[in-house]
């Protein structure tokens, strides 16, 4: 069954009791563009000292060069993992493969599947984020035409994606200000770096890298998160 709980967690309210304002940042976790020899089902071993090391609120699967079939695989094996612990699974880029596969919703964007295509396939229960980068204006325009949340950065230097447009923590504090569409902020962001993003407004904290290839192990890391995230 899909994790309603954790959907609801990522759905804009148009009203001004929005919960999700009430609430301290959460943790958007991405998984890595690839796994080892041990395939999502090695991963999937993985995953839960993550999920089970503090509250996490979804989960994207963010797998590149890749086919769709090992998508479907992948998926088949992660999306339990997380959905049983009430954390919502995303897929990343293919809203189509979204809505077959039972996921919770799906991640675009600028180059993927323009919003409207993306809600014809999800349907209108399923969560859709769209990348904004840094620009203000493309914001503007995925909170206006419906979007879940939106996605600004990077706001560090990223070990899995090349950096094409900094972002600044004012966008943050400036999307707070305009919207009520919950912001996610994205790219090199870790245990030891995240306050200022926090600080700054963000409501999720996209992390990849920070988590999975953290020292201690990814349990230590999402744990690590909650506390910075509940001061």
């Amino acid at each position: 069954m899909p994790s309603r709980c954790s959907v609801r967690s990522l759905r804009y309210t148009s009203t001004r009791s929005n919960p999700i304002r009430a609430k301290t940042c959460q943790l958007y976790l991405i998984t890595p563009p690839s796994f080892d020899a041990g395939g999502a089902k090695s991963f999937a071993e993985i995953m839960p000292a993550a999920l089970d090391g503090g509250a996490v609120a979804c989960i994207q699967l963010r797998l590149k060069d890749v086919s769709d079939d090992d998508i479907r695989r992948a998926c088949d094996v992660l999306r339990p993992v997380a959905q049983d612990r009430d954390v919502a699974f995303i897929l990343n880029d293919r809203a189509d493969l979204a809505a077959e596969l039972g996921c919770d919703g799906v991640h675009v964007g600028q180059e993927d599947t323009p919003y409207p295509d993306a809600r014809a396939l999800v349907g209108d229960e399923g969560i859709i984020g769209v990348t904004c980068k840094a620009d203000r204006d493309l914001a503007f325009e995925a909170g206006d035409a419906g979007a879940d949340y939106v996605a600004f950065g990077a706001f560090f230097p990223s070990t899995t994606k090349k950096i094409t447009t900094p972002a600044d923590t004012d966008i943050l504090s400036w999307w707070q200000e305009m919207m009520l569409v919950p912001c996610v902020a994205i790219g090199g962001i870790t245990v030891d770096n995240c306050e200022t993003i926090i600080e700054a407004g963000a409501d999720f904290l996209a992390v990849g890298g920070g988590v999975w290839n953290y020292p201690d192990g990814p349990g230590a890391a999402v744990k690590g998160f909650n506390e910075k995230m509940a001061v």
